[in-house]
């Protein structure tokens, strides 16, 4: 299975105290469901190369504001697991008022986001931490990313 490489980018809650960070999958390597599960709050998911999921690659319950700016979704070949997002927890009656925005977003293999609620800026503004690099950089943005290599006796 393919390890998912991403480089996750969001104001700390000490920046903007109403900002909340979605939680990263402890094991790449084990991605079932998603790689983020956003929960209450403001997300912004910037600049991260999802190269695999099984089911869906960013899930969100309890009515998060989700800004997916400047990535890339890369879907499995699974024709029934191309959709990047999953609205959970809540009917379609409910969740098609939340607010999440696909922006910038490279979709290879099928991938698609499912867009909801708003679309003006300022439905927006507080799940916006950073200016976006483009999509087509995220091979040169996150060759480095992953798990450092630090020995006890050595500099990271």
């Amino acid at each position: 299975m393919a390890s998912p490489r991403f480089l996750l980018a969001f104001l700390l809650p000490l920046l903007a105290p109403n900002f909340i960070s979605c939680s990263p999958v402890q094991d790449p390597e084990k991605v079932v469901q998603e790689v983020h599960e956003c929960r209450h709050g403001y997300f912004h998911v910037v600049n991260n190369d999802y190269t695999h999921w099984e089911m869906y690659a960013i899930g969100g319950s309890a009515s998060p504001t989700i800004n997916s700016q400047g990535n890339r979704f890369l879907a499995p070949d699974d024709r029934f697991n191309k959709e990047v997002t999953k609205h959970e927890d809540a009917p379609q009656s409910e969740w098609k008022n939340w607010n999440w925005r696909s922006e910038g977003d490279l979709m290879l293999n099928g991938a698609f986001f499912t867009a909801t609620g708003g679309s003006s800026s300022s439905s927006y503004a507080r799940a916006s931490s950073l200016g976006a690099r483009p999509s087509s950089l995220i091979s040169s943005i996150t060759s480095g990313a992953g798990a450092l290599s630090c020995k006890k006796s050595s500099r990271c």
